[in-house]
């Protein structure tokens, strides 16, 4: 399993605003905070998860709306296909922690088997997905994808979507709404 410290590292080489970049630095992040919801207890415990479950979400859309489409073309079919449908899974686990008291057992338990399969799905990526991207779309290509994967992930939603999950074709549809319900509800503490 990759380390965030490796992730940091491999994005460092990579030019500014290298789509590749950006989501590896977006993946030190998520497994920083897991190693925080997983440490700590309280407020602080639940802080670190409202950060984890908005950046995943967000961070999930951009790659189904921007690196999934490449990576069809790059990776495979079926490797793209796969990465889809374990985003769905995991909104679909993400949503149900959502509704947890993050010091129940219950939840404990279950975020240390989300953890496990965001970082097997992140792995997948970074082994299968990035190599192909980098060897086969131009560092312009990269750059604007950089962009665009920027720009998706500012327009979508901050907690999971189930129905929307793993289909980019209704993330286009539904998300900026759900953006915009989303962060209505953020601001008013939910």
């Amino acid at each position: 399993m990759s380390s965030a410290t490796t992730e940091r590292s491999e994005a460092a080489l990579l030019p500014e605003g290298d789509v590749v970049a950006v989501l590896l630095t977006q993946h030190a992040r998520i497994r920083d905070l897991f190693a925080t919801v997983r440490e700590t207890h309280g407020a602080t415990r639940k802080a670190a998860f409202d950060e984890l479950r908005a950046l995943l979400a967000v961070h999930e859309v951009g790659e189904e709306l921007v690196v999934r489409p490449v990576a069809k073309r790059t990776a495979g079919k079926e490797e793209a296909d796969a990465r889809n449908k374990e985003e769905a899974e995991a909104s679909s686990v993400l949503k149900r922690l959502e509704h947890m008291d993050v010091d129940s057992e219950e939840f404990a338990a279950t975020i240390l088997e989300f953890e496990r399969a965001v970082g097997d799905h992140a792995d997948h990526e970074e082994n299968q997905e990035f190599p192909a991207i980098v060897q086969q779309c131009s560092v312009e290509e990269r750059h604007t994808m950089g962009e665009r994967l920027m720009k998706a992930e500012r327009m979508a939603p901050s907690h999971a979507h189930p129905m929307a999950a793993g289909k980019p074709a209704a993330l286009v549809l539904t998300g900026p709404f759900a953006a915009m319900m989303d962060k209505a509800r953020d601001a008013m503490g939910r």
